[in-house]
């Protein structure tokens, strides 16, 4: 019986840069229910994560050689998901105008014992229901830890825009959690 190789990050990188196709697939199969995960936040469903993840992997092989080893190849590689999601979006979807609205609003907290009743898949669940420009810009921000200014290069919208998206998406999800929270507390009492 043949055993396979079980290669290293670093060496499945080595390898698709010297255009090993094999060590194409082995990367794919190391990484692709992550990447997934990542494109799953800035899709609408999961057919279309999917064609997202194709289309992020395949910018990934076209741009390996760009890789230079700063940093990690996993944090560089869901840089380019995050991209090619944006991307994919735009072209598939007609983004709603991002408004700017004065001041950040004043965020009301959440019940702990809403937060509790959540698990990540219901919550991950409540960040697919918001408008797609809300979805995108806390996804950015509270998921991949982009800054406002680099939110808005990235979605070309101002940095007050980004904030204002982000304010009103915490507000959103905190109504959210907060019905879906007392929702499951009184079918378990």
């Amino acid at each position: 019986m043949f055993l396979e190789h079980k290669y290293t990050t670093d060496e499945l990188v080595k390898n698709c840069k010297a255009g090993e196709r094999k060590s194409h697939e082995l990367l794919y199969k190391q990484f692709a229910s992550k990447m997934l995960g990542v494109c799953m936040r800035y899709a609408t469903d999961r057919m279309e994560a999917e064609d997202m993840l194709q289309n992020g992997f395949i910018r990934v092989f076209q741009k390996m050689d760009d890789f230079r080893g700063d940093g990690s190849f996993e944090g560089w590689m869901r840089r380019i998901m995050v991209h090619s999601s944006i991307e994919y979006y735009r072209k598939h979807h007609k983004l709603l105008k991002v408004v700017d609205i004065e001041g950040e609003g004043i965020e009301q907290s959440v019940n702990p014992i809403a937060i509790a009743n959540l698990d990540a898949k219901d919550l991950m669940t409540l960040i697919q229901q918001l408008s797609p420009g809300y979805r995108m810009v806390f996804n950015l921000y509270a998921i991949e830890g982009y800054s406002h200014r680099e939110i808005g290069e990235i979605m070309g919208i101002s940095e007050g825009a980004s904030k204002s998206q982000l304010s009103r998406a915490r507000t959103i999800l905190k109504e959210q959690i907060t019905q879906a929270g007392g929702k499951r507390y009184e079918h378990a009492g």
